[in-house]
């Protein structure tokens, strides 16, 4: 499904830092940020006319950007867009080099030459590129409300403050920022999702890279999307279980993380749990959903008949919900397919490379190694999905960190 090193290259963006020449009250990183982007850029879209967005090029856009974004690291933003005006060639041959090796294999190929196309022509996902644009600077403007907070004191943060309250000007046509720029609902979901940035996983020792939960959520978003292109998924089925993972701990925002080993070891937890997120769901999360996507995104919360809530659940959605085994008979955009074991698959792929991945740095503690441990038997149980090896892969991944790989990572 996915080389290793292209895996590991993920979560090198939890240590890129934003804002690093500014003093900032909590550390602000690329791999936050671009979850964030994402989570804005899915109600932007949502709220155009249906006919001018293709979400699955939306999504396939963002993450061709983030791949970008990742192999050329901490640049500034400025600086960045600079340099694409001046050597945007140079620069894009670059990262093409850089990544050819990892993904030649995905999708046949199809992945690599498409990477290739969206950085060689501007007018390709021509408005899918404004509506990135514009979640990317809701984002930045977002986290520049928290370093305004500790550098006050500096000569520039005026004129920093006013450059970055001016360009929202240049969005102006999306509805979705205009509703922001008024600090309607949607600016308070985009405050409640922010949160999550500020949530660490693994809280109960240390860790490299601390990652938070929003920037799990993002991780689990990608390897979801790389898992239906494996799998030949219709484009609906891509979308739908790229944003379920996207959104599958959005609840945590309001409930706070309750740690696996608690959450199934205690008789009935599980339930109450599920009972309370729904009650907050409802409560304080969809109020503030426009009218129009509000039954699109209980069901990518995974919220079902009666309501009862499970994202890892395979369902499909015409005319109503209906949890099914097997959806390879499934596999049109009519049936608005979610594959929810899959999904789980790459929520413990996850988990189990964040531990994997810090004990490789050398910060290891009980926690993570029993934590790998744990995860790597559940992975093994439920190894094989729809031809997917998520045990192989994850085998894969901790030879590879254990004993790094030729360039290409094979």
């Amino acid at each position: 499904m996915l080389k290793p090193k292209l895996i590991e290259l993920f979560f090198t963006s939890a240590s890129i830092q934003r804002w690093n020449d500014y003093p900032r009250m909590i550390e602000l990183v690329e791999l936050d940020k671009q979850a964030h982007k994402f989570v804005i850029a899915y109600f932007l879209a949502k709220l155009e006319d249906e006919s001018q967005v293709d979400m699955t090029k939306l999504i396939e856009a963002g993450i061709f950007e983030f791949l970008r974004r990742v192999v050329v690291t901490d640049i500034r933003p400025d600086v960045f867009r600079k340099i694409l005006q001046k050597k945007k060639d140079e620069l894009n041959n670059w990262v093409i080099d850089r990544l050819s090796c990892d993904l030649k294999d995905i999708d046949d190929g199809k992945f690599l030459q498409k990477f290739k196309d969206y950085l060689s022509c501007e007018n390709l996902y021509k408005k899918e590129r404004f509506i990135l644009k514009a979640a990317s600077y809701i984002s930045t403007r977002w986290e520049f409300s928290i370093v305004y907070q500790t550098s006050q004191f500096l000569n520039d943060i005026e004129s920093v403050k006013s450059a970055v309250e001016e360009e929202i000007e240049d969005y102006y046509e999306l509805l979705g920022v205009r509703k922001i720029a008024l600090n309607q609902k949607l600016s308070r979901f985009i405050d409640i999702s922010g949160r999550l940035r500020f949530q660490k996983r693994w809280t109960q020792t240390p860790r490299i890279p601390q990652t938070s939960v929003l920037g799990h959520m993002f991780i689990v978003a990608l390897l979801s999307y790389f898992y239906s292109t494996k799998i030949k998924a219709c484009s609906k089925r891509v979308q739908n279980n790229f944003l379920c993972a996207l959104f599958h701990d959005l609840p945590e925002a309001l409930t706070r993380d309750i740690i696996t080993p608690v959450k199934y070891s205690v008789s009935g937890l599980q339930d109450i749990i599920n009972e309370y997120e729904i009650r907050k769901i409802e409560d304080e999360i969809l109020p503030l959903i426009p009218n129009n996507i509000r039954d699109e995104f209980s069901y990518l919360l995974g919220i079902y008949k009666d309501s009862q809530k499970d994202e890892f659940l395979n369902k499909i959605y015409k005319g109503k919900i209906e949890i099914v085994d097997d959806l390879k008979e499934y596999n049109e955009d009519i049936y608005n397919a979610i594959d929810g074991k899959a999904l789980k698959a790459c929520d413990r792929l996850s988990a189990y490379i964040e531990a994997v991945l810090s004990i490789s740095h050398g910060v290891n503690s009980k926690e993570l190694s029993n934590g790998a441990t744990e995860i790597l038997e559940k992975i093994k149980e439920n190894k094989d999905i729809n031809g997917v090896d998520f045990y192989e892969l994850a085998l894969d991944i901790k030879k590879y960190l254990n004993s790094p790989q030729d360039p290409c990572g094979t």
